[in-house]
């Protein structure tokens, strides 16, 4: 079985409980070391385990790994959730193609990690509700669709997570700001360096001076930006639990609600 694990963000205690089992029963493990903190291997508890670090490694060398242990209990380690920039489907075609038993446990993403660390909700009611992960088309801009530029999501607005663009701070500031952007050079932007890892960079600064402070950072790799409103302005309030808002488990009330008792289920349950 070849095991697709998303690692989560960094953390060795932000892998999810599945994806540490996988780990524990592994004989072989994949795993870059580039991107995952090398502590995550210490679930690994089969001393006689294979471990493969694919930081130097192409899909190829990858491919040949599970076609020679299709047998074995494969890990293959990912950063953050596989499904993210995880270049996994072609792993999972290739799989599919061979009939070599697989499956994929999803992963923390680093945009989950980031909005914990800063305390606050990416889908603010009345601020933004859509949430968009994307990045600048530099160095692989063949992959990226005409319609999908950074230049398009600007001027939408929501909140935007802006993965692999550390190395072009003026290219980020000057794409997040072009012409019918719905931010402008006060909108609030995070600046996220290996977040939830012990040596985590974390800056809040304004689209204005974005370029400037990513320069002061200095990092190029693993940087995550968050940019829109969500990460400063007041939001309403939510109708989810508001007492004049009705829904499937729960009827509008008709006066004041504060200090109604709830129900608690037994612990014996």
């Amino acid at each position: 079985m070849i095991s697709l694990v998303g690692a989560g963000p960094g953390a060795d205690d932000l892998i999810t409980v599945r994806g540490a089992e996988r780990l524990k029963k592994a004989e072989v493990v994949v795993w870059a070391s580039s991107l995952v903190p090398k502590s995550l291997l210490s679930y690994v508890e089969n001393s006689d385990a294979l471990i493969f670090d694919s930081a130097a490694m192409t899909l190829e060398d990858v491919l040949s790994i599970y076609t020679s242990n299709r047998d074995k209990q494969v890990v293959r380690l990912h950063s953050g959730d596989p499904s993210i920039y995880g270049a996994v489907q072609e792993q999972v075609d290739f799989l599919k193609a061979n009939e070599i038993d697989f499956e994929i446990i999803p992963g923390v993403t680093s945009v989950a990690a980031a909005a914990a660390v800063l305390e606050r909700e990416l889908t603010i009611p009345g601020v933004s509700q859509s949430v968009v992960f994307t990045r600048l088309a530099k160095k692989t801009s063949a992959s990226m669709p005409s319609n999908e530029h950074l230049e398009n999501y600007a001027r939408a607005g929501g909140t935007l997570c802006v993965f692999l663009s550390g190395a072009y701070p003026k290219e980020l500031q000057r794409s997040l700001l072009v012409k019918g952007s719905r931010y402008d050079k006060d909108t609030t932007v995070a600046i996220l360096v290996r977040v939830s890892w012990d040596d985590e960079v974390i800056k809040v600064t304004s689209l204005g001076e974005l370029a400037e402070t990513m320069k002061d950072v200095g990092a190029r790799r693993t940087v995550l930006i968050l940019v829109g409103d969500a990460l400063s302005k007041e939001p309403l309030r939510s109708h989810l639990y508001s007492p004049d808002f009705a829904h499937k488990f729960r009827k509008k009330s008709l006066g004041d609600t504060v200090g109604r008792p709830t129900k608690a289920l037994r612990s014996s349950l």
